[in-house]
């Protein structure tokens, strides 16, 4: 049966005879937020500040044009990796540990992951020095975070050259310049691209990464931007002590190495495909939780905690975090808002947090299955995680038949999880 939809209208601005008309409950039907100009803005001074201010703003929202993914050729199965990780760090010794860590590794979800750092790399620096892994970061991000931008790029089909904004956003290095410059010259792009970096926002990286996209893309008119996200975990990488416990552990049996990427742009010319609308965006702090989940750089790599109660955490606040963001523009039947009416690209921290959200939302089977898939199939790769997800719900709804089907959801939300404990969620709509 079909939902009932129905529209605000919002003028915008004092002197402007624009209007916005919002859908306030979601309906399979529903079009993306639509613009309705009244009168044409022409009529104000090109010469004013605020003339010039409506000249470089874009007409229509931010859209995911293209989405790329790599990772490194090392792959290690989870269920071989406790041998593996005590075999390399050289601590098979540590014989009380081990049971500790495979079961940590069996509660993840996670088939297996992948690894710029091999034996080989590991046996050549045995003392894994602070240096020695920044030198690798330094060398291998940029490539790594080329190749998933080339696939973006290869598939939106204009120049590299035509891309105007870079955003990089990593937690495994510490160089500059770093992976952003490095990236001009390794893709081609122009001398004057404008670039940002974000480093040290955990796993919320890739949706704050595109956060920032979606702001540039929708204030300057026709700009692309190239979002890069890459993890390396070299950086966190070290044996096991026999002081650790299980939260000490976490680390390292769920991360894994990747690099997403993704061009956002508003306006779309005929050759360009847009796969998401960036609809509206949020930040939401949790007070009283930074012990939670922290991260730092220290002279052993890359450290932190991640709480336990995490993901219990993350569920008990999640449904208030979306309903303050995007309450108004959601479905609402008998005053509950029907998540399961929407698509979910959500990081997947580790099947425990996904479980804790589903429950949560009260969510039908298969409603993350994306996370499920990529978490599966990768690990958690940080930042670069939810690209990997996006990826995975364009994949499920170009195949309807296929696992996780979401074919006639037009609304959809990304959603990431970051030191703070900072919650990053964006409203989506699927515009193919």
């Amino acid at each position: 049966a079909s939902r009932l939809v129905c529209f605000v209208l919002h003028k915008v601005g004092s002197s402007l005879n624009t209007y916005y008309y919002y859908p306030s409950i979601v309906s399979t039907s529903s079009n993306s937020i639509r613009k309705i100009t009244m009168a044409s803005s022409s009529s104000i001074p090109a010469t004013t500040v605020r003339g010039i201010r409506v000249a470089q703003r874009a007409d229509g929202p931010a859209a995911v044009l293209a989405i790329g993914t790599a990772n490194p050729p090392h792959c290690v199965p989870q269920g071989d990796y406790p041998d593996y990780y005590f075999r390399v760090t050289n601590s098979d010794h540590l014989t009380d540990l081990k049971p500790t860590f495979a079961k940590l590794c069996g509660m993840t979800g996670i088939g297996r992951r992948f690894f710029h750092h091999t034996d080989e790399l590991l046996a050549t620096h045995s003392d894994l020095s602070l240096d020695a892994r920044l030198d690798v970061v330094a060398t291998a991000a940029p490539e790594l975070a080329a190749s998933a931008a080339a696939n973006a790029i290869a598939e939106w089909g204009r120049p590299a050259g035509d891309i105007t904004h870079l955003v990089v956003s990593t937690n495994a290095g510490s160089h500059a310049p770093g992976t952003d410059v490095r990236l001009v010259s390794l893709l081609g792009l122009r001398h004057d691209v404008l670039r940002t970096v974000l480093q040290l926002n955990g796993c919320a990286s890739g949706c704050a990464a595109l956060r920032l996209a979606k702001d540039l893309a929708e204030n300057n008119r026709g700009v692309r931007v190239l979002v890069a996200c890459v993890e390396l975990t070299v950086t966190a990488f070290h044996a096991p002590h026999e002081a650790d416990t299980f939260d000490t552990l976490i680390p390292q049996g769920l991360f894994g190495d990747g690099a997403g990427a993704i061009i956002v742009g508003a306006d779309p010319d005929v050759h360009e495909r847009p796969l998401f609308e960036m609809v509206s965006a949020s930040q939401y702090v949790i007070p009283d939780t930074e012990h939670m989940l922290t991260m730092q750089l220290g002279s052993g790599g890359i450290g932190g905690t991640i709480a336990t109660g995490l993901p219990r955490l993350a569920a008990g606040i999640v449904e208030r975090c979306l309903l303050d963001a995007f309450g108004n523009h959601l479905a609402v039947v008998g005053g509950v808002v029907e998540w399961n009416n929407l698509f979910w690209a959500v990081h997947p921290g580790s099947s425990a947090m996904l479980d804790h959200i589903v429950r949560a939302l009260r969510l039908a089977p298969g409603k993350l299955a994306a996370s499920r898939t990529v978490v599966r199939e990768y690990g958690n790769m940080l930042g670069a995680t939810v690209i990997f997800v996006l990826d995975e719900v364009r994949r499920q709804r170009e195949d309807p038949e296929g696992e996780g089907a979401a074919a006639d959801e037009d609304w959809g939300v990304m959603m990431g999880f970051g030191p703070g404990f900072t919650v990053e969620t964006m409203l989506l709509h699927a515009a193919t």
